[in-house]
C-alpha cells in the first residue's frame, strides 16, 4: 500500500513534495498507525521559535485523514470535523513525529485519532487530534480530479 502521493499533482500544503511553501510530509505504516517524521521550517513559526497553531492543526489533519487509506475502499476524503488539543508549544527546530490511527468507519465516514510528539521521545505529547472524514461522492471526485487523472489512479491502485 502506497501512503504517499506519487502523481503529477503533489501540491498539497502538508504532503506535496512540489509545494515550495509546504511541510513536505511523507508517511509510513507502522503496524496499524500512519506515521510521519518531519522538521518544520522557519516560515512555519507563529511566535519566535514556536510553530503556528494552524500549522500544528494542518499536520494532525493530514495524518488523521491519511488513515482513510487503511479502509476497505480507500478514496479521497475531506475533513468533516477536526478537534485539536494543544498540550505544549511546538518548538521550531527539533524533528517531530505525528502518529495517527483509524478508530471507526461507518458508511462514508471515518474517524481517527492522533498525537504530535518529538521524534526521539514520543512520551512528550505536544498536541492531540481527532477528526471525522467524509468520502467524496463520485460526482465530486470527478469534478476535482478532472485535471489530475493520476490522483484517481493513485486511489484505485491502493484499493484492496
Amino acid at each position: 500500500m502506497e501512503l504517499n502521493d506519487t502523481t503529477d499533482y503533489q501540491l498539497c500544503f502538508a504532503c506535496g513534495q512540489r509545494n515550495p511553501f509546504g511541510l513536505h510530509m511523507t508517511f509510513r505504516l507502522e503496524e496499524d498507525t500512519v506515521v510521519s517524521d518531519f522538521r518544520p521550517q522557519q516560515e512555519h513559526q507563529g511566535f519566535p521559535g514556536v510553530i503556528h497553531g494552524g500549522i500544528v492543526a494542518a499536520i494532525l489533519d493530514e495524518a488523521l485523514n491519511r488513515t482513510t487509506m487503511l479502509t476497505e475502499q480507500p478514496t479521497w476524503t475531506m475533513t468533516g470535523r477536526l478537534e485539536i488539543r494543544y498540550r505544549r508549544y511546538v518548538p521550531y527546530g527539533p524533528l517531530l513525529r505525528v502518529r495517527a490511527r483509524l478508530e471507526k468507519v461507518r458508511g462514508r465516514m471515518a474517524q481517527a485519532i492522533g498525537v504530535l510528539t518529538y521524534s526521539d521521545d514520543e512520551s512528550i505529547v505536544l498536541a492531540e487530534g481527532q477528526g471525522t472524514f467524509m468520502a467524496l461522492s463520485p460526482e465530486s471526485l470527478d469534478a476535482i480530479m478532472q485535471e489530475h487523472p493520476g490522483m484517481r489512479a493513485f486511489f484505485e491502485n491502493n484499493q484492496k
